[in-house]
């Protein structure tokens, strides 16, 4: 939501007399990190500073108590060892003595990010794979600290209709704005995809961006440093000449800093824009202004040193039946109206997640697998849960208690997947009662506790 400068607000109370309570800076920056956004900061943050550029910024960075509460949160995400195979459960054995160094090694300049461990992982629903990296823990927690710094200042100017990675903000705000829209008759959309973003980052234009906030040099020779990491993959090293690693802490970040500018000239344009992180549509009333909206778009990205993808970029016609997808979900209009549903892509990736951890020769129990399993399931509906029609889950319920039969039916001696007479022999009431998360059930709860 839109963050109010108002600092005083009235309410009507005890029949007709009036009473006023201020809101202090820290009431309205209560996500910033006390640990560095003082009061006194805040009310700075708010007032405006002397030319627009932040100073002296790299003590509050290499502060111990903002790396204490860095790891803090790095903890709590968790989260793989990266190149120096440190976890966070060994870097924590040595707290006091990891922050130290670190705080040293800030405070004198003498800090180096070490190299990225990049990982190829799936996309949902997809063949092509996502280039993921890993920092090691140490680099997480510095990186987090830089965030705490950075974050409130930037996202002062962020856009309102930009949601990702962003405090007060989810992907549910982002599909709400869109369902909106299409009911108000914005059902013209341009689909845009960026290729490979996060690659694609000029490093040069997106370090002139944040020196117009930041005049702190040891600041951004650490954002430069962060950006020039080198990446581990497999047996090979080398340097990016662009972009920002996905998994690395300060990335969300700075992708949000380098497509503000675009996000502002769309407004100005008089384009209805959603966007979460790389991911973004265009909602217009016509056809004609859609093709206006697309053009607009792609001379932004031409002079910004990014590409729309030129095969998953198109224009929908909502108000024809044409299906739209954005963030899992997929809009159509229908006959009973406007309907919203988990998209093929989706579905599609949790099958490869149940088939994963239900293959026929686990050699877990029942019990264990249905443990493993239900952290997913229950993940994956509490995202859709607001759906209406509930056919999608019970064809998903389906289709696990079928893969749970068919490692019934190899331990019991039998061939092939789950059939015939494996139904009443292990029905569902069977699984219910070894504790198998059904979201046919949980959504029948839903659907009784929401408000008519």
């Amino acid at each position: 939501m839109e963050r109010d400068p108002v600092t005083v607000r009235t309410a009507r109370r005890r029949g007709d007399v009036q009473f006023e309570w201020a809101f202090t800076a820290r009431d309205r920056w209560a996500w910033a990190e006390p640990e560095v956004w003082t009061e006194r900061m805040l009310e700075a943050l708010e007032r405006g500073v002397k030319g627009g550029r932040w100073h002296s910024l790299i003590d509050k960075v290499f502060s111990l108590e903002n790396l204490r509460a860095a790891f803090a949160r790095v903890k709590r995400n968790r989260g793989a060892a990266g190149v120096d195979h440190v976890s966070v459960a060994a870097f924590e054995s040595q707290l006091e003595a990891n922050l130290k160094k670190l705080h040293e090694d800030l405070r004198t300049g003498n800090y180096l990010p070490q190299a990225i461990k990049r990982r190829l992982i799936p996309k949902p629903g997809k063949k092509e794979l996502r280039p993921l990296g890993i920092p090691t823990v140490r680099d997480r927690v510095v990186q987090t600290a830089l965030r705490s710094v950075l974050e409130p200042i930037f996202e002062q100017d962020f856009a309102g209709h930009s949601y990702g990675f962003r405090p007060g903000r989810s992907c549910k705000d982002a599909l709400r704005r869109v369902e909106a829209l299409l009911k108000e008759g914005y059902t013209h959309v341009v689909d845009a995809d960026i290729k490979s973003y996060f690659d694609c980052i000029p490093h040069d234009r997106l370090l002139s961006l944040v020196r117009q906030k930041i005049a702190d040099g040891r600041v951004l020779h650490l954002i430069q440093q962060f950006l020039e990491q080198e990446v581990l993959e497999g047996l090979e090293t080398w340097t990016p000449e662009a972009g920002s690693p996905q998994g690395a802490v300060i990335s969300p970040l700075l992708s949000n800093i380098y497509l503000n500018p675009m996000d502002h000239w769309m407004a100005e344009a008089g384009f209805e824009v959603v966007r979460y992180a790389d991911d973004l549509v265009v909602l217009c009333r016509s056809a004609v202004q859609a093709q206006a909206a697309l053009e607009t778009l792609q001379r932004w990205m031409t002079e910004a040193g990014l590409n729309l993808h030129p095969e998953k970029t198109c224009l929908i016609d909502y108000s024809a039946g044409e299906g739209l997808d954005f963030l899992g979900y997929h809009f159509q209009k229908t006959k009973r109206g406007h309907r919203h549903w988990p998209g093929k892509k989706s579905e599609k990736s949790l099958r490869q997640k149940v088939r994963a951890k239900t293959r026929r020769a686990n050699g877990h129990s029942l019990e264990c697998i249905i443990v493993a399993l239900n952290p997913v399931l229950s993940g994956w509906y509490e995202y859709y849960k607001h759906c209406r029609n509930s056919s999608n889950f019970r064809a998903l319920d389906g289709y696990i208690r079928m893969r749970l039969r068919s490692i019934l039916r190899k331990r019991h001696g039998g061939k092939g997947p789950s059939r015939g007479a494996d139904h009443q022999r292990w029905p569902k009431a069977y699984f219910t009662k070894h504790g198998l998360f059904s979201m046919a059930a949980a959504h029948a709860l839903t659907i009784q506790s929401s408000p008519r």
